[in-house]
């Protein structure tokens, strides 16, 4: 355990606040002041923020996985959405001992095993029949699906006070009253800000197409990878997006973007909203004082930021998240350096007291926190392939021969992003990418083929081979 000023006792209990596909820039602290989310810019103004937090993948159920266990997707055996956790693998309350009350309310997404079977006492669920689904049928809304569950699309049309997040909301509340005497773990995990971007507060901003002013157009030039060029296609294929736009998820004009901004930050107010209540609920409980409060996203949305939608892709927007930690009697300041979800769980285990075990390849971000002097690291990201893209993306295409579109729609990425603001992404059968986030933030410029960065690229190729030896990583990638 690292020694930290926090008195004399650590603090007993820890909340999470896990929205689904929330990017970073969506935040004050991040630049954003024209999104309305008072409770998290509030949260953030008592926190310690990190700049640029990474996660582990930009997608929704590995990098679950590690915020659970502190383990990367390779290793944890959830490579991608689909695949299950390996059971072997402690999650938070399990690598605590047991010695907390765990709740988890709200979305799961990692398959085989509930949170009751990972060490979470209570569980609260919003995934197809549940106890969400449940409580609209009390109020007596009809399930559309035959199963007896309700669609995305339906849920996101409901009323405020039916609403997940209002419903997250109450029960969250309902367990910090229930165990304010006891030690506790809550995570309530939201569903919005993901598609269909629908909610109450779809008016809520009013934006212009001035707001769209630094999004990062499509690349003109085909040196990017095969696999996004084939995503920008079936996203903007007529039918499909023609049904999107209508269920509010994706766009094609600049008004269209615009639109679809307006809503998604509307999800963000809808999150801020149940997130005060819960805050509030801490505060009337006499627990602020002893509660360890952090806010992060399980990946990003490019919002039409290169041409493309959702995540899966190492592009800063689906890759960067918003990372907040309010620790009692901590520090409020920013943390500039890059760091990665993988430090989350040691990070969280050491605030609480716990020596994070050393079989976790992540380490406590806590000396960093207390301003301790620590060397900027590389943070390492990777991608594994998504069997639901071979349905989506494989059909007649004029990009590519039907062999080169199946072994792209199969790569696996491992990308490392150094300290000197150097980004490169190797891969098995797509093209690698290379991009100074210094000079070229928007990453528009792939310079890995133009043949000048020779030193950057075996330096940087290096320390990915490196890293896959010291995590067991066995993906055979491009040679520099």
């Amino acid at each position: 355990m690292t020694a930290h000023p926090q008195g004399p006792k650590p603090p007993r209990n820890l909340v999470i606040f896990l929205p689904d596909q929330q990017r970073a820039d969506t935040l004050k602290c991040y630049g954003n002041s024209k999104v309305h989310a008072p409770n998290l810019n509030k949260l953030a103004d008592d926190s310690v923020v990190f700049q640029r937090a990474y996660v582990t993948q930009p997608v929704c159920s590995p990098s679950r996985a590690s915020l659970m266990t502190g383990q990367w997707p390779h290793q944890s055996g959830c490579t991608n959405n689909g695949f299950p956790l390996d059971p072997k693998f402690l999650t938070l309350p399990q690598l605590l001992g047991g010695e907390h009350k765990a709740g988890y309310i709200g979305k799961w997404h990692l398959r085989e095993q509930n949170p009751k079977q990972r060490g979470f006492e209570e569980w609260v669920s919003v995934e197809g029949v549940s106890d969400y689904s449940e409580f609209l049928v009390k109020k007596g809304l009809r399930p559309n699906h035959k199963n007896g569950a309700f669609s995305a699309q339906t849920i996101s049309e409901l009323p405020l006070e039916l609403s997940q997040a209002d419903f997250l909301q109450r029960r969250a509340c309902d367990f910090i009253q229930r165990n304010q005497k006891a030690p506790f773990i809550l995570v309530v995990s939201f569903v919005e800000p993901h598609s269909p971007y629908n909610g109450p507060f779809n008016d809520e901003h009013h934006l212009t197409e001035s707001d769209l002013a630094g999004m990062a157009p499509a690349p003109d030039s085909e040196a990017v990878p095969l696999r996004y060029r084939l995503l920008r296609e079936w996203q903007n294929d007529k039918a499909h997006v023609e049904k999107a736009v209508r269920q509010s998820r994706f766009g094609l004009t600049r008004a269209d973007y615009v639109n679809l901004r307006r809503k998604y930050y509307g999800l963000i107010t809808l999150v801020d909203r149940s997130i005060g209540s819960i805050l509030s609920c801490l505060e009337h409980a006499g627990l602020m004082d002893q509660t360890v409060i952090a806010h992060t996203s399980d990946h990003g949305d490019l919002l039409g930021d290169h041409g493309l939608f959702g995540k899966g892709v190492m592009y800063e927007q689906a890759v960067a998240v918003p990372f907040l930690i309010r620790i009692p009697g901590g520090p409020q300041k920013l943390v500039t350096q890059r760091v990665s979800h993988i430090d989350f769980v040691p990070t969280v285990l050491d605030l609480l007291g716990k020596a994070p075990p050393a079989k976790l390849p992540g380490r406590s971000l806590v000396p960093i926190v207390f301003g301790e002097n620590s060397d900027a690291r590389n943070v390492f990201i990777e991608w594994n392939p998504y069997k639901k893209q071979e349905k989506r993306l494989k059909k007649e295409t004029c990009l590519a021969p039907p062999r080169e579109v199946s072994r792209a729609i199969r790569e696996s990425t491992r990308t490392v992003i150094a300290p000197d603001g150097w980004k490169l992404s190797l891969r098995e059968d797509d093209l690698c990418e290379l991009y100074n986030l210094h000079d070229d933030s928007s990453e528009q410029r792939n310079v890995y083929y133009n043949g000048q960065f020779a030193d950057v690229i075996n330096r940087c190729t290096a320390d990915i081979r490196r890293w896959q030896q010291e995590t067991g990583d066995t993906v055979q990638l491009q040679s520099a």
